[in-house]
């Protein structure tokens, strides 16, 4: 199948090429800006499918809208037309095309021609009207809130946010081109990006804040799924190489050193500590809190006493088998480190840790 993307350097057109070179889509033709018009109507004279992601959004004279938008898109149906293909079409048109200005109506015409290309030629025509969409490699300071909070965030730069009630409506670029996928192998008809994701400019620029937040108070937002996973991925995209990675407090006394790593709002929160040879850490129990303890270097000794019984266990481990040894409520325990060489042992606590309320009381083992 020979694919042809217009647009083909811009936001979505990039990562679209990266998707279809995944897919093993090696016959692309790509048309820049800079394609001349000869080679331009080569490809689509050869094409059988069509993205059709070109146009413009902010030209200097508002009468480009017609010629960048409506026209180029006329264009474009009437080379594949001519060319007798029925080659299958993808428009990226805009929900502003239902509004009646310059740039609306300039979409609008651009999806008219489109549907009138579908009819004329029994090709098969999608349209997509898309929302904000957001996502890697989108330009900062141009056209996307996303991308102007992500990179001015970031770097330490201002932001401006004139309402922060305003609503806006997101797409993610990930989910473009999975609609995009299917309406290429013809799974799924519907010209539909899911999910939308609904928000405000305020709630936006409160999130990315948070992200770059989380690297001093370790807390992290629910970055796992949904819009939250999607803006997170968004953000570290636009992290300057110098800001790849970035310190954590580390605590040292004569027994090694304890750092905290992660802390997440309702599942606890990850650290690692160290002990020298002969060394003896814990010496406490808890009454609600449970730790999971990984040793990933040295060999160690858990020992374990129930408070109410005095029954006592003791297990050992080391980083040369790895088991993760899980604390009880109600069992005082430690830890020592009976190997010759230092011990370095990751922990998971299922809460975050409240000097209030620590809820870890010192008792030997």
């Amino acid at each position: 199948m020979r694919i042809v993307i217009t647009g083909a350097d811009g936001f979505i057109g990039t990562n679209l090429r990266m998707r279809l070179a995944e897919l093993g889509q090696s016959d692309v033709a790509c048309v820049t800006l800079d394609t001349p018009a000869g080679a331009v109507q080569a490809a689509l004279a050869q094409a059988d499918f069509v993205f059709h992601l070109a146009g413009i959004n902010r030209p200097q004279d508002p009468a480009e809208f017609a010629t960048g938008n409506a026209g180029l898109t006329q264009d474009v149906c009437a080379t594949l037309a001519a060319a007798g293909r029925q080659a299958s079409m993808v428009l990226a048109s805009s929900t502003q095309a239902l509004q009646d200005n310059p740039y609306g109506r300039s979409k609008l015409a651009a999806e008219e021609a489109v549907r009138a290309y579908g009819a004329a030629t029994c090709a098969a025509v999608h349209v997509l009207r898309l929302p904000n969409v957001f996502g890697k490699w989108c330009r900062p300071n141009y056209n996307s809130a996303v991308a102007t909070f992500c990179h001015n965030i970031a770097r330490g730069l201002p932001i401006k946010v004139n309402d922060p009630a305003a609503s806006m409506t997101l797409v993610y670029v990930d989910d473009v081109l999975d609609c995009f996928v299917r309406l290429l192998d013809g799974s799924d008809g519907s010209a539909v990006v899911d999910p939308q994701y609904t928000t405000t400019v305020g709630e936006l620029a409160r999130l990315v804040q948070s992200f770059k937040d989380s690297r001093t108070t370790l807390m992290t937002e629910r970055v796992g799924a949904g819009l939250v996973r999607a803006l997170y991925a968004t953000y570290v995209s636009y992290l300057p190489v110098e800001a790849f990675a970035y310190p954590v407090v580390q605590h040292a006394d004569p027994r090694g050193v304890f750092a905290e790593v992660l802390k997440t709002p309702d599942c606890g929160q990850f650290s690692y500590f160290t002990a020298h040879p002969g060394i003896t850490r814990g010496g406490h129990y808890h009454h609600s809190k449970t730790e999971k303890f990984l040793v990933i270097k040295g060999q160690a000794r858990f020992k374990f006493r129930q408070m109410q019984t005095g029954q006592t266990h003791e297990l050992l481990t080391s980083g040369a088998k790895p088991e993760i040894v899980e604390t009880v409520p109600g069992w005082t325990h430690d830890i020592t480190n009976i190997g010759t060489d230092e011990m370095i042992v990751m922990l998971w606590a299922n809460e975050v840790f409240d000097r209030d309320r620590p809820d870890t009381f010192a008792c030997p083992v």
